[in-house]
């Protein structure tokens, strides 16, 4: 896993942060030592403080893996909230619903499987928090349909955003078969930046966190009356 932040400081954070207790440290661990992908202990520790102070009821998670995250979003939900995760890969869903029932969480997380862009289209929502790890490369094409599922209000956190600190280089600088997510992850960081609807931070922690405040809903563009007779 690449990181923007250098080994040293990323050592040293994690030398201050403890790791989580319980099941979910257990499980925590065992994906460091095996080199699953799961958020690094820093960005895990940034989500716990934005949900401890943005109290959501619903969460939706775009990524599941082996549910590390699920589990821990579920520990700033009230007794009735609810995360949903979405994953297409039965290598991570298998672990994923062994690590839920560990966790005692069968009735907290509910997992859709199958591909994000098919699914995302059939879910009503309102999520008061929308945490996307998934494919980087897909995120331009997740956003209108997180923005819709979003309340004003609501928190969008997406991961690995800066591709290891590349996506501060040219295009032609980066490895060729990079160039495509490349390309794809500029724009969306752009659009977020730029949307007239959201507020939104970039932080260089873990391969870097984008957070998205909802401030306002999204008008929809409506046709000119020449526009409406021209496309007739």
């Amino acid at each position: 896993m690449n990181y923007v932040t250098d080994d040293t400081m990323n050592a040293y954070l994690r030398s201050v942060q403890p790791m989580y207790d319980g099941v979910l440290g257990e499980i925590q661990k065992e994906a460091i030592a095996a080199e699953v992908p799961i958020v690094p202990p820093e960005v895990a520790r940034l989500l716990s403080v934005l949900l401890t102070m943005q109290k959501p009821k619903n969460i939706l998670e775009i990524g599941t893996a082996v549910a590390f995250s699920a589990g821990l979003m579920c520990r700033y939900l009230p007794e009735e909230g609810t995360v949903t995760t979405i994953d297409r890969y039965e290598v991570m869903l298998k672990d994923a619903r062994v690590n839920i029932k560990r966790m005692g969480l069968e009735d907290k997380i509910k997992i859709l499987e199958g591909d994000a862009a098919d699914i995302l289209q059939t879910l009503e929502g309102p999520y008061d928090v929308i945490f996307m790890d998934a494919a980087k490369g897909q995120y331009q094409a997740f956003l209108p349909h997180c923005l819709r599922l979003l309340p004003v209000g609501g928190l969008l956190i997406v991961d690995d955003v800066l591709q290891g600190g590349t996506i501060a280089q040219t295009r032609f600088s980066v490895p060729r078969r990079q160039r495509t997510i490349h390309k794809r992850l500029r724009n969306f960081l752009w659009e977020i930046t730029h949307h007239d609807a959201l507020e939104t931070s970039i932080i260089p922690i873990g391969d870097g966190v984008a957070l998205c405040y909802k401030k306002k809903e999204i008008i929809p563009e409506t046709k000119t009356e020449g526009e409406t007779k021209n496309a007739e």
